[in-house]
């Protein structure tokens, strides 16, 4: 896979977060808390962590339904697992489409613009509920009034975010009950974008072009049906919630291994933090990112800066492997390769059936 501007970018973000997180750090202190640490919860954090996986497999199924109706666990798991370590080991989230290529391999039911459409159905649920979990953490008697990360207070992140949240709900489902009228602004933006072009460059948009982003419209369209169905839609939330209590737990179990007495509620806001944090492009595996938002957030509640770190370093090495490994046996399996991946929208047509 080429190393485009977005990877180059994540790849100087990570170094610098890295230096950030590890600045003014002991690492004789580091070393001395990993000696001390439980092994034994370590290891049970690692397990709980991992078990978020066959749960964002299991919820794809609802979000897929309206699509390909009933697909098994055993058709969903392995591409789960496949883009998860694909974005441990590639920059630029490039695990994202190596998710949707994989399905779309797996079976002819769902083509890859609808499965790639899909995901984003399936982190506009997370992004919802984390920032839910997160904020309702702040209700807990335990979190410091007038707290502040990176120097923003948390009452004006949480406005703003809220405020996003809204926005971004309120679009999508203005593309599901008014798809025509999406696609009619999308058509006349497309020609004024092309006349504008045309009249200052010299050059128009191709058809084929329009086209193509009119197909991907409608398919994204198509795969934002499950917000349509309540009962669909309070499906998909159910299970988003449970994965993102067991990864609230799994952090819990990790600093209980490394002696931080924070409160359940703590990993809750924290998991809200440094999802925030790995939204920005970065280098594989969200490494530098990941311990600069732990040693951050965890600062809030009293943790010191090597303590915390100790956590984030452990937890996230910990984690890191079993999902890799997983991943990497079901794409050896497959017959996959990163070239296949990186052209997958190109070489991966539309299907009459998601229109």
């Amino acid at each position: 896979m080429k190393l485009g501007w977005r990877s180059a970018l994540g790849i100087l973000l990570s170094a610098v977060f890295l230096y950030l997180a590890f600045k003014g750090i002991n690492f004789g202190e580091v070393m001395a808390n990993v000696r001390k640490a439980h092994l034994g919860l370590l290891a049970l954090s690692a397990v709980a962590a991992t078990f978020i996986f066959p749960l964002r497999a299991r919820r794809w199924r609802p979000i897929l339904d309206p699509i390909a109706p009933n697909l098994s666990f055993g058709i969903l798991w392995p591409p789960v697992a496949i883009g998860m370590m694909i974005n441990n080991v590639a920059p630029a989230r490039a695990g994202e489409p190596a998710r949707a290529f994989a399905l779309s391999r797996s079976t002819p039911k769902v083509p890859f613009p609808a499965a790639f459409a899909s995901l984003v159905v399936d982190r506009l649920f997370d992004m919802v509920v984390l920032l839910l979990l997160m904020f309702g953490a702040m209700f807990d008697p335990a979190f410091p009034v007038g707290a502040k990360v990176f120097g923003v207070t948390m009452a004006s992140l949480a406005i703003k975010g809220i405020a996003f949240v809204v926005i971004i709900i309120g679009v999508m489902y203005a593309m599901v009950l008014f798809p025509e009228r999406i696609l009619a602004l999308y058509d006349a933006f497309a020609r004024g974008f092309g006349a504008f072009t045309q009249k200052l460059f010299g050059w128009r948009v191709s058809t084929s072009v329009e086209s193509r982003g009119r197909s991907a419209l409608e398919s994204l369209t198509h795969g934002m049906s499950v917000l349509r169905t309540p009962s669909r839609f309070a499906e998909v939330f159910g299970w988003t919630l449970l994965h993102w209590l067991l990864n609230a737990f799994a952090f819990w179990l990790a600093f209980r291994a490394v002696g931080i007495t924070a409160p359940y509620s703590a990993a809750l806001f924290l998991q809200g933090v440094i999802a925030v944090g790995v939204a920005a492009p970065q280098a594989p595996g969200f490494f530098g990112i990941f311990e600069l938002c732990g040693k951050e957030g965890l600062s809030l509640y009293g943790v010191d800066a090597g303590t915390a770190v100790t956590w984030a370093i452990g937890f996230h090495f910990l984690s890191y492997i079993p999902i890799t490994v997983i991943g990497s046996y079901y794409f050896l399996r497959a017959g996959l390769s990163m070239d296949q991946i990186e052209h997958a929208g190109d070489t991966t047509e539309p299907a009459a059936a998601n229109r």
